[in-house]
């Protein structure tokens, strides 16, 4: 069922046509990513969705009761909120909700026949079901921790960065859960930990979903569907970013010769998807067989557990790479290095060669030491403890306050302070607008001046103007932020035909993959892990390592457990009374089951009958059945759990 509908939507700001006679529906349960050139109108099309820009020609139709939310780019909270008020105040209408159900429920026990509150009832457990509100509490809580707001939790949220803030929204949109959920860019500003728990949360909950990104493994991981806005037009695509590299080579192939260059891309990018992602996931297939296979033998044997957590580690860095360090120039030389800020300890003990051909991710946790470790290389910072040397040899440098560009200088003036048009790049010398029309710049752009270009147009002209210059290495923070996928492939081409060192910080999972061929992984307390793996097979080989850390710990508690004295056991076992919540979930459970059970009875009489699973539809109501049963067995097990301690109570 389409929940939202745009018919002949048209947009221009003054003279530029932004959006034209364009067609886009949004069905429950889509996931549709939105891609395109920066200022091409992706953020255009999502406010017309929202409902806060009008279309100068077009309809736009919503569903009845259907809700849209939208991560707000610059949030506004109440003065003196703290961060879980925050949050708490976007799920004010589910707690109400609850708070509701619990009275309804209360009453009923009373009054079971009251036709009026059985019909309440019913609504609100259909609208709690929906938003995915029973356990609200536990929810932001997870959010604090995943999000890494624990920290703020009492802290006033005006206070908060422009990204703790946006992380705020975040949670709180997605705990809220509307009908359709938009996104602009929601990776920026999370580390790849919070963007994993954000994918996971997202496919958990089963959110209609239109969001802009980015992040190409974001993307494919999420999306059902990928639009292109190119010039006006929208350009539907199935599936993910993978697929829409296969459908458009396909188109481009069916166009003219001057498209040349955009399949140069498509190839070199789709052969690079090919050829190291599918070999990686081949490997990650096998790695995971194995692990599922161990672990039941590894019940009875838990020496298995220790074996296979040490292959894993051995994997993490292992490289068959050809060793050249002898053949290379030495750029940066760190031994034994400490670095503190305040009392935290970001670097510890850490040793490293950088040569001058290397291709260093810097990646890990936000707030962990990465931008400080960039400092200590650029010499903005020194090293509390240990030998750090730096040869000789010029460094560029990508900031993400883009410190190198003038606001009050046009685009000629910066890349030609001395006066003529012209630049030279890696020995040729070229017009400027021949140079930035690879950075996608049109001719008319060249006399605007920087300070009023978008965020993602400066970024643009400091990686322009960063690959103009003589340097022997790139030092890189966060280069991805703000960019279009277009853009992100100019700069993977450039860095690629470079022939220095590359260093550089990023989340970006994809780019990562793309062009490092070493990790400086930040863990945490100072500890820097060296790895040579792909930044993707990585993180796959860390989960496995946590899952076997997790059954060791269980092999050792139950072992534990069975050495511990029978008596002692059962005497300590036995509770003395219930906890309030325990009291009230005795109360509240048996009608909660028999109200789930009775529609559980009413949905499979349904999948009997062709005129009512027609009418409703087979796969919604199989959906339903299974989400219902999903939900009966927890508090069929609570319930039990429950009695059996009040039996044991009683026993004494």
């Amino acid at each position: 069922m389409a929940l939202l509908d745009l018919i002949g939507i048209s947009k221009a700001y003054e003279t530029q046509k932004i959006l034209t006679n364009v067609d886009f529906s949004l069905h429950e349960g889509e996931r549709v990513a939105i891609i395109g050139k920066n200022g091409g109108g992706k953020s255009t099309l999502m406010k017309i969705v929202f409902g806060v820009l009008e279309a100068d020609e077009g309809r736009r139709i919503l569903q009845k009761n259907v809700k849209v939310g939208m991560l707000d780019q610059t949030p506004r909270f109440k003065e003196g909120m703290n961060v879980k008020e925050a949050i708490e105040e976007e799920l004010k209408e589910l707690k109400t909700a609850r708070l509701r159900y619990e009275e309804v429920i209360k009453t009923l026990e009373h009054d079971y026949h009251n036709e009026a509150l059985l019909a309440e009832q019913a609504q609100l457990v259909t609208f709690l079901d929906l938003h995915d509100a029973w356990s609200l509490d536990e929810k932001i809580e997870q959010v604090l921790q995943e999000f890494d707001l624990k920290q703020f939790e009492h802290s006033d949220v005006n206070l908060l960065s422009g990204g703790e803030q946006r992380r705020v929204t975040l949670a709180g949109l997605i705990l809220q859960k509307p009908d359709i959920l938009l996104l602009d860019e929601p990776t920026n500003h999370l580390d790849v930990y919070m963007v994993e728990f954000l994918e996971q949360i997202i496919l958990k909950s089963k959110f209609t979903l239109l969001f802009i990104s980015h992040d190409r493994y974001f993307i494919d991981h999420l999306a059902t569907r990928t639009i292109e806005i190119d010039d006006g037009n929208v350009r539907s695509f199935e599936g993910g970013y993978e697929n829409y590299l296969t459908c458009k080579e396909l188109l481009i192939l069916s166009l003219q010769k001057q498209h040349e260059n955009l399949l140069k891309y498509l190839k070199g990018e789709e052969e690079w998807l090919r050829r190291g992602v599918k070999a990686r996931l081949k490997r990650n297939e096998g790695r995971k067989q194995r692990v599922f296979e161990l672990r039941e033998s590894s019940k009875k044997n838990p020496s298995l557990v220790r074996k296979l957590k040490l292959e894993l580690e051995r994997e993490k860095h292992n490289f068959n790479g050809e060793k050249i360090i002898n053949k290379q120039k030495m750029l940066f030389e760190m031994y034994n290095i400490d670095k503190k800020l305040g009392n935290k300890l970001l670097i510890k003990d850490f040793s490293t060669r950088i040569l001058q051909k290397d291709r260093i991710a810097i990646v890990g946790k936000n707030g962990a030491g990465k931008s400080t470790l960039l400092k200590i290389l650029l010499g903005d910072m020194s090293v509390d403890a240990g030998k750090f040397d730096k040869g000789e040899f010029k460094v560029g440098y990508f900031d993400q306050q883009r410190l190198m560009l003038d606001d009050n200088k046009n685009l000629i003036e910066t890349f030609c302070p001395n006066g003529g048009d012209r630049v030279d790049v890696k020995g040729k010398n070229l017009h400027v607008f021949g140079y930035l029309k690879d950075f996608l710049f049109p001719k008319e752009d060249l006399n605007k001046k920087i300070g009023i270009l978008s965020g993602g147009e400066k970024n643009r002209v400091a990686l322009a103007l960063l690959f103009s210059q003589e340097v022997d290495c790139l030092i890189l923070d966060e280069p991805t932020n703000d960019l279009d996928i277009p853009t992100i492939n100019i700069l993977e081409e450039y860095i690629q035909s470079f022939g220095g060192a590359v260093i550089f910080v990023s989340h970006d999972r994809y780019f990562v993959d793309k062009i490092a061929s070493k990790l400086y992984v930040f863990k945490g307390e100072g500890i820097i892990e060296e790895s040579f793996q792909g930044y993707s097979e990585y993180l796959e080989i860390e989960k496995e390592i946590k899952e076997l850390d997790a059954m060791e710990s269980a092999q050792e508690a139950s072992s534990a457990e069975k050495e511990e004295p029978k008596a002692q056991k059962m005497k300590e076992s036995v509770p003395t009374k219930l906890s309030y919540k325990e009291q009230r979930s005795l109360e509240t459970l048996p009608l909660q089951i028999q109200t789930l059970e009775d529609e559980i009875i009413a949905i499979k009489k349904c999948l009997e009958d062709p005129e009512c699973y027609q009418q409703i539809g087979l796969m919604k109501l199989s959906q339903n059945l299974e989400e219902k049963e999903a939900r009966l067995e927890p508090l069929i097990e609570g319930l039990l759990e429950i009695e059996e301690k009040v039996e044991m109570m009683q026993r004494g």
